[in-house]
């Protein structure tokens, strides 16, 4: 699968480095797509940013505490909430967006969407964290999911998943009898439960998806 760079000028892209880790896969990917994302955690670089991507593996809490430690909680809140810039959340980054967490304890989340994150309890026969291959289904014009083939394949890698109202669901996938939320949207808000920059030329082309929405985005 062809991937074309686009031509400069490019709106910047932030990714947020909290230390939660998995950051440089993501800047690598979008390196490959022609962009050079910042990893940062400077408000100032934050500020100045079109558009975020915010990854993360690990624990929860541990997220929460890093997110706030770094007072990066009012300013994300400010920049994409009030101020609307997109922004897409990986893994861990999706799960942070939702109200509540009840990984070893209840755990505040961001808010932004309305939902929990609660312990995977899939048939007895599969284990649990859910790693691997598995594949998704897209709703009819999820814009993540633009020219990806129904049934496509992403790589996950979790044990607990968001259980949300469906409005807010934009993907799906099954965990042998288990259905889970794969991806969610809501206005500018974006976020996958699997790993794009992971996934291969799927993944690709959905980490391509996500920065057309950010070029055409009037912010």
């Amino acid at each position: 699968m062809a991937f074309e760079r686009r031509a400069l000028p490019m709106k910047k892209i932030a990714i947020i480095d909290y230390g939660m880790g998995n950051v440089q896969s993501v800047a690598n990917a979008l390196e490959f797509l022609g962009y050079t994302a910042t990893i940062t955690d400077d408000h100032d670089l934050l500020k100045a940013a079109d558009a975020y991507i915010l990854p993360g593996v690990g624990a929860f809490a541990e997220a929460m505490n890093n997110l706030r430690a770094r007072h990066l909680i009012p300013l994300l809140h400010t920049q994409v909430i009030e101020s609307g810039k997109p922004i897409l959340g990986i893994c861990l980054g999706m799960q942070l967006f939702l109200q509540s967490s009840e990984e070893m304890g209840l755990h505040e989340g961001l808010g932004w969407i309305e939902g929990k994150v609660i312990a995977m309890t899939p048939d007895s026969t599969l284990r649990v964290p859910h790693v691997g291959w598995n594949n998704i289904v897209a709703k009819e014009g999820a814009s993540l999911f633009a020219g990806v083939d129904q049934d496509a394949h992403f790589y996950f890698d979790h044990s607990y998943h968001v259980v949300c109202e469906e409005r807010y669901i934009s993907a799906k996938c099954h965990y042998g009898s288990y259905e889970l939320t794969a991806a969610l949207q809501y206005k500018n808000v974006f976020a996958t439960q699997f790993h794009p920059e992971k996934s291969q030329t799927k993944g690709l082309k959905l980490l391509r998806n996500f920065l057309n929405f950010v070029e055409e985005y009037p912010c």
